[in-house]
């Protein structure tokens, strides 16, 4: 976990410490629209004044790596009412409980980002049209995947080309969908397992389907029999529930903010797109539809159209 302490006013000043090893950064003063949260910024290397008041934020993960998800926590000794950090070249707005004064944001680590040092600006905005804004470090480490060899009916690797309209036209709809940003946050609490079988395929890795390699696995699969209930993972909005060319039959869930569920491969979906669905509802069933090899559910998540392991959110909220 880190901890970084931010000043309001004219010049921004916040220290980080990491592992022990304390850094003290300069800091930038913001100038931008509350419409659009920022439109250019300032730097400032002037020391904070003392009647600056200060904004803590802290950090939490279950590591620094490619797929994983961060969790910023920020207090507020008066009322903010907008947030947002900007990290890997993505946005992440933040969202509060109290009017204001706490603040949480979740930010993805894409499954392609390469290890070094990524910056993660923060900006903000309190209830007297005063900025904030600030920047800190955080240093990606290197992960390694594993690879999967599958074999797959040939139509799946090499599609005929009277399929291929409707797959770039179902790539196109679900791309669409993933970089919308809904402005309610519709998850609450805890994020469940959506069925109760082991893990069969995890996160990351790398696939060969008959013997020619393919993009990563970007999400988890899980062990089921056809026909076991699948429950939705946290609250949120159906924004897809079709049968795709790749995934079978699909639900993808809105859950606010940018963070979507993708829930494939199953026997049949028991919801329509525009439902509204509560954390543990059922929405369909364990298949094998689509491009599978025997019945399971293929579940990937994506945070501001970063892909990360749903397991990472698992172990920041609990089961």
């Amino acid at each position: 976990m880190g901890t970084v302490t931010l000043f309001a006013g004219s010049a921004l000043a916040f220290a980080t410490s990491e592992l022990a090893k304390k850094v003290t950064l300069s800091v930038l003063t913001a100038m931008f629209l509350s419409a659009t949260l920022f439109l250019s910024f300032a730097l400032s290397l002037e020391p904070a004044g003392a009647q600056d008041e200060p904004l803590s934020l802290t950090h939490k993960q279950r590591s620094l790596q490619p797929g994983e998800v961060i969790l910023f926590e920020s207090q507020s000794s008066r009322p903010l009412k907008q947030m947002l950090l900007k990290a890997f070249s993505r946005e992440f707005p933040a969202f509060s409980e109290d009017g204001g004064l706490n603040w949480i944001a979740l930010v993805g680590i894409d499954l392609d980002t390469k290890p070094g040092r990524y910056s993660v600006e923060l900006f903000g905005i309190d209830r007297d049209g005063k900025n904030l804004a600030g920047s800190s470090v955080l240093a990606v480490a290197a992960k390694k995947f594993p690879t999967r060899h599958l074999t797959v009916e040939e139509k799946y690797v090499s599609p005929p080309a009277d399929v291929l309209v409707r797959i770039e036209a179902e790539r196109e709809r679900v791309n669409g969908i993933f970089a919308a940003t809904a402005p309610e946050r519709l998850w609450q609490g805890p994020f469940l397992l959506p069925v109760p079988g082991s893990v069969i395929s995890a996160f990351g890795k790398r696939s060969v389907y008959n013997g020619r390699p393919r993009s990563p696995h970007a999400g988890v699969d899980f062990r089921g029999t056809a026909g076991t209930p699948i429950r939705a993972p946290n609250a949120g909005i159906v924004v897809l529930a079709a049968n795709l060319y790749y995934s079978g039959n699909t639900v993808i869930l809105d859950h606010g903010l940018g963070l979507y569920s993708y829930l494939g491969h199953m026997s049949n979906f028991s919801v329509k797109e525009g439902d509204r669905i509560q954390t543990g509802e059922i929405v369909g069933k364990v298949g094998a539809t689509g491009v599978v090899t025997g019945p399971h559910l293929h579940w990937t998540m994506r945070l501001s159209t970063s892909r990360i392991d749903p397991l990472s959110l698992i172990n920041l909220f609990g089961k």
